[in-house]
């Protein structure tokens, strides 16, 4: 092993100067609660979908398609989850730690293209009105399917095919491409197709909004309508915006230092922004169940019904215990008539006690 100043590299290449035990501990705490959230969300919005009967459309497609991609992304984050927290140890193979990180960046990015045609639908719907919707939904199933093939198709080599570059009872690490390029530059093909697809979502959503000032000018009878769509829908800008827009920002830097031979100091700081931007990205799967609240009736419905029949029985629990206290505190009196009687007449005697005396 060499060491200087700037970088360690043991015999197979792989930099190990970056100390990733810091974040470990954070790490883990913050991906078991989007765990747990993304996986009740996601599963409820899923449930409903597939077995509440609400209107067959494009977005609802869409949406079950979100739903699946952030149920896979939950599933892998116990790995994740036990690897920060035994100190950054894998013992479960090379070819499971590909499997685990490949399919979690390709459910992000599936959900991130999905929600690119939400943008899209939710204009033609502003812009054409609700038409046809039996077609369109047709069309998007059928991209739906285009897409996971296309993504399947495309991790299947990654996770079969070494690198040169891992690293014994390492996973989530940061590494060094030089000798790796080629999964470098399609890391920056998918930067790429992001920000290509937060384009359209720009350019989607400015039109929509100049359609409802067209809308509210003229006084068109639909210009309600229009603006709670629409208002329902700049949430999924507001999702890329905060949750997507910081990591690939940075996702930039961070591939630029893995194919160039930056100083340790410079990859320890690239290495935990990177995490920190991940973990925003991955809070997304928590935050897509509000998306589904709001742009689906049937999930909406759903929820409420499960609130409204929780804290029914949580009522109805808390009247039941302040009824036997009230039972166990008045002290029981006899029904006897004999025993009525006295109590009615001690009753009439504190009412008017002259009424006696005369």
């Amino acid at each position: 092993m060499s060491t200087n100043t700037h970088s360690y590299s043991t015999a197979n290449g792989t930099d190990t100067c970056v100390d990733d035990s810091v974040l470990g501990l954070p790490l883990a705490i913050f991906y078991s609660i989007f765990f747990v959230f993304g996986l009740l969300g996601n599963g409820l919005a899923l449930w409903v979908f597939i077995f509440v009967h609400g209107k067959k459309n494009s977005v609802r497609v869409f949406l079950i398609n979100i739903a699946v991609a952030d149920l896979l992304l939950v599933a892998c984050l116990p790995f994740r989850v036990i690897y920060h927290s035994i100190g950054n140890r894998w013992t479960l193979g090379p070819i499971l730690c590909k499997m685990v990180g490949n399919i979690f960046y390709m459910n992000m990015y599936i959900s991130i293209t999905l929600l690119g045609f939400i943008s899209v639908d939710r204009y033609i719907k502003i812009h054409r009105g609700s038409g046809r919707r039996l077609l369109r939904s047709h069309w998007s199933t059928l991209l739906c399917g285009i897409i996971w093939t296309v993504s399947i198709t495309a991790i299947i080599p990654m996770i079969t095919l070494s690198e040169g570059n891992e690293e014994e009872e390492k996973c989530f690490q940061y590494k060094q491409k030089k000798n790796a390029k080629g999964k470098a530059y399609f890391n920056l093909v998918m930067v790429a197709i992001f920000w290509l697809i937060f384009l359209l979502l720009i350019i989607s959503y400015g039109k929509i909004a100049m359609k409802l000032l067209e809308a509210s000018k003229n006084n068109l009878p639909n210009a309600i309508k229009y603006n709670r769509t629409a208002k329902k829908s700049f949430f999924v800008l507001f999702l890329f915006t905060i949750c997507f827009c910081p990591y690939h920002v940075f996702r930039i830097f961070y591939i630029h230092s893995q194919i160039t031979e930056p100083s340790c100091q410079v990859k320890n700081i690239v290495d935990k922004t990177n995490e920190v931007m991940l973990l925003l990205s991955t809070f997304n799967s928590c935050l897509d169940p509000v998306m589904y609240f709001l742009l689906s009736g049937s999930v909406r419905k759903a929820t409420m019904r499960i609130l409204s029949n929780f804290f029914q029985v949580q009522e109805i629990s808390g009247n039941s215990s302040s009824t036997e206290l009230r039972r166990a505190s008045v002290p029981q009196v006899s029904s006897t008539p004999r025993n009525s009687i006295s109590l009615l007449i001690t009753q009439r005697c504190k009412a008017s006690p002259t009424s006696f005396r005369r």
